[in-house]
């Protein structure tokens, strides 16, 4: 992702060899993304990525390292963290902490068809179940807690309108998740930013998800609603194309059947997902940190997209063996 932190050639492949995974032979900075300094590195046995962690402590990173070995030794194409001759996964490079990750083959989709979107939901599905008898635990730091933290933070910054939409659905998202019926919904390690760039696809195969360092134990749910309000989409208008994202939660229902609670829920979680973004978004734009190599998004589609969540909600009808 943006670069914060240089990383020289020498100062990575120190790193490398401590690894055993070879001689570093390149490193490249990947320009995209906003939270993490990323760089490509090839070495004599294998392509990688090494992270340098901007935001997230040594105390919270081992969750996300030893969840993706987790799933990655499920059979699930998620990125392998590497370990060194002691077992550890997370690693220290210019006093901040580090992993390095296999780098998985393919390129994104960035203009996914139904097939796509029902390759998605039925991998997302097979991941949630893998990641069930996960036993570390740490909650969805961008969480409800976290909306309610920031939302003051950046209300200066907005319009009145877009300050009493976000001040106004985020007092439902609180009411929402004060219900029994939320109380009742699924829960696990959930990846929480599987967006149409966190997925590789080689052809027609899906070939991984990466970038796990969002993922939290959460309502599967909102995992769900995550991923339709950006795989789902018209990115022009953020109208949800209804077509993929039945596609979607249909292939996701036939590996893990969804409950009535997550059915009846589902629209709201769609303007939980659509909050969750906008909120972020806004804080990034208005409060920005220094980088070599800095993109920020556009607050404003998130805002789109949640406006058609309220407007326009949507549900999902199973048509499951012995239904009508």
């Amino acid at each position: 992702m943006a670069v914060f932190t240089e990383v020289s050639f020498d100062e990575a492949a120190a790193l490398v060899s401590r690894l055993h995974i070879g001689e570093l032979t390149a490193l490249d900075g990947i320009t995209s993304g906003i939270e993490n300094t990323n760089y490509f590195a090839d070495t004599t046995e294998g392509r990688y990525v090494l992270t340098l962690f901007e935001r997230l402590s040594f105390e919270q990173l081992p969750f996300y390292l030893h969840l993706m070995k987790h799933l990655a030794q499920r059979g699930i194409p998620v990125p392998d963290p590497q370990a060194d001759e002691t077992g550890r996964l997370l690693h220290t490079l210019k006093a901040k902490p580090a992993a390095l990750v296999n780098r998985l083959r393919g390129r994104h989709h960035l203009a996914p068809d139904t097939a796509h979107c029902a390759s998605v939901g039925a991998m997302l599905a097979r991941m949630h179940l893998a990641g069930l008898d996960f036993t570390m635990h740490q909650p969805n730091l961008r969480g409800l807690a976290w909306w309610a933290e920031t939302v003051p933070v950046i209300a200066p910054f907005m319009a009145a309108e877009q300050r009493g939409l976000v001040e106004s659905e985020l007092a439902f998202q609180q009411h929402a998740a004060a219900s029994a019926q939320y109380a009742g919904l699924p829960r696990g390690p959930i990846h929480a930013d599987l967006f149409r760039d966190n997925v590789m696809f080689e052809g027609d195969e899906l070939t991984g998800f990466f970038d796990f360092y969002f993922a939290g134990v959460d309502t599967l749910l909102f995992d769900i609603a995550v991923c339709l309000n950006d795989w789902c989409i018209d990115l022009e208008s953020g109208r949800l194309v209804e077509e993929r994202a039945a596609a979607f939660v249909a292939a996701y229902d036939a590996v893990r059947p969804l409950t009535g609670g997550e059915l009846r829920l589902m629209p709201a979680m769609l303007r939980a997902a659509a909050l969750r973004f906008w909120i972020s978004r806004l804080w990034d734009f208005h409060l920005p940190r220094e980088a070599s190599m800095l993109q920020p998004h556009d607050p404003g589609h998130f805002e789109r997209v949640l406006r058609g969540r309220v407007e326009t909600p949507w549900h999902f009808t199973p048509q499951r063996a012995g239904t009508p």
